[in-house]
């Protein structure tokens, strides 16, 4: 009885943080007005009011990663870069309430001011990029919380990284890491997280890149820092957009 309820919760979670079950219309430069259930199934727009972008089935991918370390023991705890409204983050603190699991901690690391402007000078593979120019990926730490608060998970088990990753992220003060997410979308905030954090992931722990299949300059980030560390773990699809790796020992 125990599982049945925990999945029934954890499924309601997702359809609720992706605007699935109230059909929350389109908000972004390229689709129409209204809700299609496979464009949001597949995280290929941005909803209006819903906390999550990523979709249903990275949303999904996400809680298979958190049971995975929780099941083996993982050690750590869980991290996205990059949160927008914070459905995500929301997620993650859901799976381990349901779980009870109390010595683990969610962190949500963000500027909560939008996307950085390139920095073609540092990161050449960035020119050009206009994630920064769009307002509606500027969401304040505050409505974040907020967020948390609508599902009472606002807790002393998240915890905030508001700045810009280059600052925040190599001195945070976190120990391990089970689940490493990254949704920067940018050259920049991918190389960054991964030289900030990478080595703070336990061996079995999880790494997902949301942007992957999406975004060129995500990728090739990817593949310059596995190719800089020798990192030879396989590349899982999730969606054709997002991927993961376990990482080795």
């Amino acid at each position: 009885m125990m599982d049945e309820s925990r999945s029934l919760y954890l499924d309601l979670m997702v359809r609720c943080l992706v605007g699935a079950i109230y059909e929350d219309p389109s908000h972004d430069p390229w689709s129409e007005p209204t809700f299609a259930p496979e464009r949001r199934r597949g995280g290929l727009d941005w909803p209006l009011k819903a906390h999550s972008m990523i979709g249903e089935l990275r949303m999904n991918n996400v809680r298979t990663a958190v049971e995975h370390v929780l099941k083996h023991g993982v050690p750590g705890d869980l991290i996205e870069t990059g949160v927008w409204r914070g459905g995500t983050t929301i997620f993650m603190r859901a799976i381990l309430k349901a779980y009870g699991v109390t010595d683990r901690l969610v962190w949500a690391a963000d500027s909560f001011e939008g996307l950085p402007p390139p920095d073609p000078e540092h990161y050449p593979v960035d020119e050009g990029d206009v994630h920064s120019t769009f307002s509606e990926l500027a969401v304040s730490l505050d409505e974040v919380k907020s967020n948390f608060s609508k599902y009472g998970l606002l807790d002393d088990q998240v915890r905030f990284l508001k700045g810009w990753f280059k600052d925040t992220l190599p001195g945070a003060p976190i120990e391990r890491l089970a689940v490493l997410r990254l949704d920067g979308d940018m050259y920049q905030s991918t190389i960054e997280t991964f030289e900030a954090l990478y080595d703070k992931v336990s061996p079995g722990g999880v790494i997902i890149v949301d942007d992957y299949g999406a975004v060129a300059a995500c990728k090739q980030a990817v593949h310059d820092f596995r190719a800089a560390r020798g990192i030879e773990d396989s590349i899982k699809d999730i969606d054709g957009i997002g991927v993961y790796w376990i990482r080795s020992a």
